[in-house]
């Protein structure tokens, strides 16, 4: 009888940790979307240009798989940040099939200016938890993560 009560506990407790993370990131991304309209972009379109200020040129096709957005979406989110003139088309030299995208200079200035800005938000969000609790946490839901991948 113990090991069935146990088990149970097992699936509550599981229920409870997958509530409790979602719940945390919700409320964690409302905090990281909230900042970064401050700064007069959506998540999409920051997370692109972060990938390109910090990367470097990207094939427009694979952009989505770094940024984990639907490939639909990508030229989409590059046609609008194009528009405001953070980024632009390059052709890719060895082959016409592909297409870069770079940042501009606008859209470095952009970044040079709003990049230290989120990253002490991101400090200040993640404050509840102290450096070392930090590192446990990412350690716990990489652990998580990879293996929810192979099961």
């Amino acid at each position: 009888m113990s090991s069935t009560k146990k088990s149970m506990s097992d699936k509550d407790v599981s229920i409870k940790l997958f509530v409790v993370l979602t719940r945390a990131l919700q409320s964690v991304e409302k905090q990281v979307i909230k900042d970064i309209k401050s700064h007069g972009l959506n998540l999409t379109e920051f997370s692109v240009l972060e990938l390109l200020y910090h990367k470097g040129d990207q094939p427009i096709q694979k952009i989505g798989q770094k940024v984990l957005l639907a490939s639909s979406s990508i030229t989409y989110v590059v046609d609008k940040l194009e528009e405001k003139g953070f980024l632009r088309r390059r052709a890719c030299p060895n082959d016409r099939r592909v297409t870069y995208a770079a940042i501009s200079d606008q859209g470095k200035e952009l970044m040079d200016n709003i990049f230290p800005k989120h990253m002490e938000a991101m400090r200040e969000i993640m404050g509840g938890l102290s450096q070392n609790e930090k590192e446990i946490m990412i350690d716990q839901l990489k652990k998580l993560g990879h293996y929810a991948e192979r099961i």
